[in-house]
C-alpha cells in the first residue's frame, strides 16, 4: 500500500508517514455511475425525494423562524460551544489520526449511503460518533477527548470525522433541510494543494483548530487539490428556532431519523466495526 510523506504540524508534531493511508490506493476509486447514483438515490426517505419539490417553502418558513442569520456562513461567535472544539483540537486530531486513519481502520467502510450518489467511491469516508441523534458507542469510547467534548454541544444531530482523499471533487449539492446547521472543524488540512469548499458564492478555505459555520442547504461543492488528505471533524447541530419553523423542523428529522435510509447507516457501521474485530491484524 502507498502512504503519504510526513505532514509537518503547525505544533512541531509530525505524522508518521505510514499512518496515513492513501484512500485511492486502498479503494482502487471509480467514479459514480449513473446507476450507482439512481440507487443511493432511491433509498432516501420519501420525505427528502419527494419533499424537494415544496423544499423552497418549508425551507423560507424554517428561516423565518431563525434565531441565528440565515447567511451561507455563519459567525462562530454566536455559537459558543465552538470554543470548545478549538482548545481541544490538538487532541481531537490525534484521536482523528489513531482510530479513522491506521491501515484497517473501521472508517474505511463506514460511510453514508449519500455520499456514494456524489463523491467517487471510496475518496469521501466518514467515521461514526453520532449521526441523527443515535451514538456509535463503540466509536466514542475509542475517542474520549472527542466524545467529552462532542457531548457538550446542544442539540447535537450528527459528529463524525471527514476524511477526503487527494484529487476529490465533490460536485455541486445541498443539504437536506434549513432545520440543520454544520459546523467544521479542521484537524488535518494539506499545504501541499488548494483545499478550499465553495459555499454560495463564497470561497472559503480550513485552517487547523479553527472552526467554520455555514449553511449546508445552500449551494456548495469541496475540491482536495492536493496530494494528501483533508480530515475535519463535522458536526450538524439543530437551528436554534422558535415556531412555526422549530416545529417543523423537528417533525422532518423525527421521520428521517426512522427512516430505512438512516437505519442502513447504522448497520453499515456495526456491520464493519464486528468484522474488523474478527480480523487477524
Amino acid at each position: 500500500m502507498t502512504a503519504h510523506r510526513t505532514i509537518d504540524r503547525n505544533d512541531g508534531v509530525s505524522i508518521a508517514h505510514d499512518a496515513v493511508p492513501d484512500l485511492a490506493m486502498l479503494s482502487g476509486a471509480r467514479l459514480p455511475d449513473a446507476e450507482a447514483e439512481r440507487a443511493a438515490m432511491a433509498k432516501r426517505p420519501r420525505i427528502i425525494r419527494y419533499g424537494k419539490h415544496f423544499r423552497g417553502f418549508f425551507d423560507r418558513l424554517i428561516a423565518g423562524s431563525s434565531l441565528v442569520s440565515n447567511e451561507p456562513v455563519l459567525d462562530v461567535r454566536d455559537f459558543p460551544w465552538t470554543q470548545a472544539l478549538r482548545d481541544n483540537w490538538q487532541a481531537i486530531r490525534d484521536e482523528a489520526i489513531a482510530v479513522a486513519l491506521g491501515r484497517n481502520s473501521p472508517s474505511l467502510a463506514s460511510v453514508s449511503p449519500d455520499h456514494r450518489a456524489i463523491a467517487p467511491i471510496d475518496m469521501w469516508r466518514s467515521f461514526f460518533l453520532w449521526g441523527y441523534g443515535y451514538s456509535v458507542e463503540e466509536n466514542l469510547a475509542r475517542c474520549p477527548v472527542t466524545s467529552a467534548t462532542v457531548a457538550e454541544i446542544p442539540d447535537l444531530n450528527s459528529a463524525f470525522f471527514s476524511i477526503l482523499a487527494p484529487g476529490t471533487h465533490i460536485p455541486p449539492h445541498r443539504g437536506v433541510t434549513k432545520g440543520l446547521i454544520t459546523c467544521h472543524l479542521g484537524l488535518i488540512v494539506p499545504r501541499d494543494g488548494d483545499v478550499r469548499m465553495r459555499i454560495d458564492d463564497r470561497i472559503v478555505r480550513w485552517a487547523e483548530g479553527e472552526t467554520l459555520v455555514f449553511d449546508d442547504t445552500y449551494d456548495h461543492e469541496v475540491w482536495n487539490d492536493a496530494a494528501s488528505i483533508r480530515v475535519v471533524l463535522l458536526i450538524q447541530i439543530k437551528r436554534p428556532l422558535r415556531n412555526p419553523g422549530r416545529w417543523i423542523a423537528e417533525t422532518f428529522l423525527n421521520i428521517v431519523r426512522r427512516s430505512a435510509f438512516v437505519q442502513e447507516a447504522r448497520d453499515n457501521v456495526t456491520a464493519w466495526n464486528a468484522a474488523v474485530k474478527h480480523l487477524d491484524i
